[in-house]
């Protein structure tokens, strides 16, 4: 494997630095100046690598949605049932680790109602990158479904976009409530209308 170009390093860099301020501040209220001190990057060097915040914004998506989709590619590789494989990743939203939670890292939860009246081509990324998440999870139940590991369900495409929607939806009132009760509380119900 050879070794990443220290330009690419350094857009991996602006990357993940701004991924960090936006999950904190939200990306209207990250200034640029405050991505640059905290990426160690001088103004110019971020122009090389993105004409404008915008497409820093779209830039910072794709790369958030290829870690994502490589993560649930990951997970339905695992050598489980998929009822086994849809805990995990329901799981995974309740983190050990409060900050490690899908709650805390997840650009979805962030910037949904953020993104969508500020930048189109933001949006459409985003609403991709769930679409293909969407595609990943009916996969997982049907692979569950095909097993006994997951119940018999009508259209396992819309139970894929009910649950996602509950979790997205959760993560909110998660993050709003400073608790992960909402969570629980899913995980519960995913539990009881899944798993065989």
């Amino acid at each position: 494997m050879t070794e990443p170009r220290k330009s690419d390093q350094t857009r991996q860099r602006i990357l993940d630095t701004g991924r960090g301020l936006v999950l904190k501040v939200g990306f209207t209220g990250m200034g640029l100046q405050a991505l640059l001190a905290a990426s160690s990057v001088p103004k110019g060097s971020f122009y090389h690598y993105f004409p404008s915040k915008e497409a820093f914004g779209c830039a910072m998506v794709e790369d958030y949605v290829a870690d994502y989709l490589g993560r649930m590619d990951a997970l339905a590789a695992l050598p489980q049932s998929g009822g086994a494989r849809l805990l995990r990743y329901c799981q995974a939203w309740l983190a050990t680790d409060p900050g490690q939670s899908i709650t805390e890292t997840c650009l979805v939860v962030k910037l949904a109602s953020e993104i969508p009246d500020m930048s189109e081509d933001m949006r459409r990324l985003l609403d991709a990158g769930v679409t293909a998440l969407l595609q990943r999870l009916e996969r997982i139940v049907r692979d569950g479904i095909a097993d006994g590991s997951i119940q018999s369900l009508a259209d396992p495409a819309e139970a894929s976009r009910l649950l996602y929607g509950q979790w997205l939806g959760a993560a909110v009132l998660s993050k709003l409530g400073k608790s992960q009760q909402p969570l629980q509380d899913a995980l519960s119900d995913t539990r009881r209308r899944f798993i065989a």
